[in-house]
């Protein structure tokens, strides 16, 4: 599973990421987490409000951060 974080790279964005990790690891999941910090890449992905979590190519959200469970369910 590839697991994209978009965002400048912001408090937000950090804490999406780490509750992103926490969610993957719970799960038990094989799983790459990438940083994407470039506003034309964040754009080409259809992302208008960071930050931004994609996965395996999807948007699953925009604008927020969610709870850990949150990211669990989008994950499955």
């Amino acid at each position: 599973m590839k697991i994209e974080v978009l965002g400048s790279g912001c408090a937000k964005c950090k804490l999406l990421a780490e509750r992103a990790e926490e969610a993957a690891k719970g799960l038990g999941v094989d799983f790459t987490l990438v940083k994407v910090t470039e506003y034309p890449d964040i754009v080409a992905r259809g992302v208008m409000s960071t930050p931004g979590l994609v996965v395996d190519g999807v948007v699953k959200s925009q604008g927020h951060v969610p709870t850990v469970a949150a990211i669990r369910d989008l994950l499955r």
